[in-house]
């Protein structure tokens, strides 16, 4: 399988970045596409929403569901589920990309941000994979794709942001412990990565990133979809990097994905 014709994506935090350069990418096969995030009136400091982006997926070529849901609440979440099956049938593949960021430490971070964090990108993750699990099952070749870095104890991506490396490494760890719980359920329960930072509108609320050393979303948005055309069967448990899936897809020429062609690239948290 080389397409994601006709199937169903359900993708939390799409309304922008990297969540909708994957839906709009799932979009150009002729994809089903359930844009899940809590944005559904325009944010001056982060533009897009749930019912812009579905516009974007409709002219591309795919079909869309705008769902405002708070991936920190049990019950949006199992509304937005089942509005998806309602109006697709079912759900093949499942997005986790809402996450939450807080780089500063413990001094300097207030409970309601570590709490935030914690909610959305450890607990939401689990949560929404909950939820989408029964339909998932169902589905001829199912994947969740979790956007999460390799796990790591290394202290020195722990201490400057203890506590946003807490909320993200548990999305991590809850990748690597649905993978063992599913293994042989025929479901490709995966974590993807960039190599480089990535330039997105939330990039721009943080201090001191030039997004000029930057790439843009469309490189992990092509990574995947490269991951996510694969079958299923047997493929879990990865913890996969963007630059990797696309090599090994073919491609050996990642200038087009920068910023800025030819600037030095800035690398990702988490990679050594």
């Amino acid at each position: 399988m080389s397409t994601l014709h006709g199937k169903t994506l359900f993708i939390t935090g799409a309304s922008r970045g990297i969540g909708l350069a994957i839906a709009l990418r799932a979009a150009r096969d002729g994809a089903n596409v359930v844009i899940a995030a809590k944005s559904a009136v325009p944010n001056p400091r982060l533009p897009g929403t749930i019912h812009s982006a579905a516009a974007e997926v409709q002219a591309a070529g795919g079909q869309a569901l705008a769902v405002q849901c708070d991936i920190r609440e049990e019950e949006q979440v199992e509304a937005a589920v089942a509005a998806a099956v309602d109006r697709f049938g079912g759900i093949d593949i499942l997005v986790n990309n809402a996450s939450a960021i807080w780089l500063k430490g413990i001094a300097e971070t207030p409970m309601k941000r570590f709490d935030l964090m914690q909610q959305v990108n450890a607990r939401g993750t689990f949560l929404v994979t909950q939820k989408c699990l029964p339909h998932l099952l169902q589905a001829a070749n199912p994947h969740v794709l979790t956007l999460a870095p390799p796990p790591s104890l290394d202290p020195k991506w722990w201490a400057p942001h203890t506590g946003y490396t807490l909320a993200k490494m548990g999305m991590s760890f809850v990748t690597l412990g649905l993978a063992a719980e599913l293994a042989g359920r025929g479901i490709a329960i995966n974590a993807l990565w960039p190599r480089t930072i990535i330039a997105t509108d939330a990039l721009n609320m943080i201090p001191g990133v030039d997004t000029r050393g930057c790439r843009t979303p469309e490189i992990v948005a092509d990574a995947a979809h490269a991951v996510l055309v694969r079958p299923a069967s047997g493929f879990t448990g990865r913890f996969l990097i963007d630059e990797e899936v696309l090599g090994e897809a073919g491609v050996t020429d990642f200038s087009g994905y920068a910023v800025e062609p030819g600037r030095p690239l800035l690398p990702d948290l988490f990679l050594d």
